[in-house]
């Protein structure tokens, strides 16, 4: 039977993917397709490549709209999804593509995204831990960021096994354009863009911050200290992160590979690189999958992972709706896609 989605937010870069990723899916169809600013004018309108939903108006957010369908999609500027929820029936199945859920210190949110912390819900990376058990159960799920899910994926196994120490990850990321949303901004113009690559809100200032600690903590079982240093690249879409991290004493090569080996090896979207081939963004462009590869830097004593996903994709719609077929009990992978599009 086929099931009623709604996607809040729909005209933002996240919206359109969700919407995209909805309109191939065999099992949910996009019926309520709501905006802010946006609201009256048509999906053809905002997103000209979705041809089968060109003439869908986007309607205000309003939670009695969007309590008609099975499930909703919450892909809002961060802050927002906490006091549309409160009006939502407290059953109906939710996925929340912002920050407002993901991070469980109320200080945290206060620190890095000001007050009103809205609350906790289950965590939405299936493959970190027991999470996907959790998110079956669950009917709120939030989603992680793209930057918390790429580093995530690649450090914690490693920390799970104890093969490097958690006192010392460093991280640095370099994501495409769509990562700052469609709101128009001189940083993000193609004459300011194209052709370089800058680093911003350098100095653990980044939001993502506490939820990849927070992530790597529960991970490892102790507390994770992160250095996160962001990049802008001139490309569209797609998240490329190096982890390094000190490696634990008589750690080698073979033994980080054999972790992510153990951790992803039955795994539908995240695939471990044979030796010698390094992940690309090209490579998972469109696409719900995750690339790994690992090596050990001998010379620096330190485990160096590269893992490389869409962040439209693996680092926010595709991952919702991953999280969405686990919720509602559907084939995990329905809808979704690890075959990248490149070139």
């Amino acid at each position: 039977m086929t099931m009623a989605a709604a996607v809040a937010g729909a005209s933002g870069y996240a919206g359109g993917e969700l919407l995209r990723l909805l309109v191939g899916h065999p099992d949910l169809r996009p019926t309520v397709v709501a905006a802010g600013q946006q609201a009256g004018r048509t999906v053809g309108e905002v997103h000209p490549a979705l041809t089968p939903l060109a003439d869908q108006v986007l309607v205000p957010t309003e939670p009695r709209t969007l309590a008609t369908a099975d499930v909703v999609f919450l892909a809002l500027p961060h802050g927002e999804s906490g006091a549309l929820v409160a009006h939502l029936p407290p059953g109906l199945p939710v996925v929340d593509l912002g920050a407002d859920f993901r991070l469980a210190d109320p200080e945290a949110w206060r620190t890095y995204y000001g007050d009103g912390h809205a609350g906790t819900w289950v965590y939405g990376l299936p493959e970190l831990g027991d999470h996907r058990q959790h998110i079956a159960a669950a009917s709120r799920v939030a989603n992680p960021g793209c930057f918390p899910t790429a580093v995530t994926l690649g450090a914690a196994p490693l920390l799970a096994a104890g093969l490097v120490e958690p006192g010392d990850v460093v991280v640095v990321a370099a994501s495409g354009t769509s990562g700052a949303g469609r709101s128009p901004t001189t940083a993000l113009l193609g004459t300011e863009v194209m052709g370089s690559a800058s680093a911003y809100r350098v100095g653990g200032v980044h939001q993502h911050t506490p939820e990849i600690e927070q992530a790597l903590s529960e991970a490892a079982g102790e507390p994770v200290s992160v250095s996160f240093t962001p990049v802008l690249a001139p490309m569209a879409r797609g998240i490329l992160a190096t982890v390094t991290a000190r490696l634990a004493a008589g750690v080698d090569g073979e033994a980080l590979r054999e972790a992510l080996h153990a951790a992803y090896a039955h795994e539908p979207f995240v695939h471990l690189l044979p030796e010698g081939r390094w992940p690309r963004t090209a490579d998972v462009s469109g696409s719900n999958a995750a690339q790994l590869q690992v090596a050990a830097d001998r010379h620096a004593g330190r485990a160096v992972v590269v893992v490389a996903i869409d962040n439209l994709g693996k680092g926010a719609a595709g991952q919702a709706v991953q999280n969405a077929n686990l919720v509602l009990g559907l084939p995990e992978a329905a809808g979704l896609s690890d075959l990248g599009v490149a070139p």
